[in-house]
């Protein structure tokens, strides 16, 4: 593996594609729904699924057998599940959520829970380092191996919406049985 050549590859994906999409993700107050009992009805949280799979499908839409799909039970939040083959090794499974907690007072001058604000490399927002990052930097981290030609396994990503991983990763495996993705290399 050629780690400069990585990072420039990762670099690249921030400036290029991550950055835009992570301030547009900051921007929606998509709060868990123990904070946002009309999470359905307020539809901040499909708003934030939206983006999360319309910015998956575009970056993996080269990529043969990659699929991205959302799953919904009635009254549940939805669940991201991202399939990406691999040709090394046994799946591995990576977790990520996309729900947030409050904005809370306390913020500095000039920044609030729902702007993102770029300071320098940093930025600045509620979820944009709470785990509301998982989708972009999985799906970079693929693209910079496959940029080296690096094998890597089957990845299977899971982002869940309710801060509850048992009941999301019950609800997966059920999905994932149903259609018979169990018995897929």
């Amino acid at each position: 593996m050629d780690f400069p050549a990585l990072r420039q590859h990762i670099d690249r994906a921030w400036q290029d594609d991550i950055l835009l999409a992570l301030r547009d993700y900051i921007a929606i107050p998509c709060q868990s729904p123990a904070f946002d009992p009309d999470w359905a009805g307020n539809g901040h949280m499909d708003r934030a699924v939206e983006l999360m799979t319309q910015w998956a499908r575009q970056q993996l839409a080269e990529l043969a057998g990659a699929t991205v799909e959302v799953l919904r039970l009635p009254g549940r939040t939805p669940l991201l599940f991202i399939d990406v083959p691999g040709e090394a090794g046994p799946p591995s499974l990576i977790y990520g959520h996309l729900d947030k907690q409050p904005p809370m007072p306390g913020w500095a001058p000039g920044r609030a829970a729902w702007t993102p604000v770029l300071e320098g490399e940093r930025l600045y927002g509620r979820g944009g380092a709470d785990d509301g990052y998982a989708v972009f930097a999985a799906i970079a981290a693929l693209r910079a191996l496959r940029a080296q030609g690096l094998a890597h396994p089957r990845c299977l990503i899971v982002i869940e919406a309710a801060r509850n991983p048992v009941a999301s990763i019950c609800r997966l495996i059920s999905n994932c049985w149903r259609r018979g993705w169990a018995n897929r290399a």
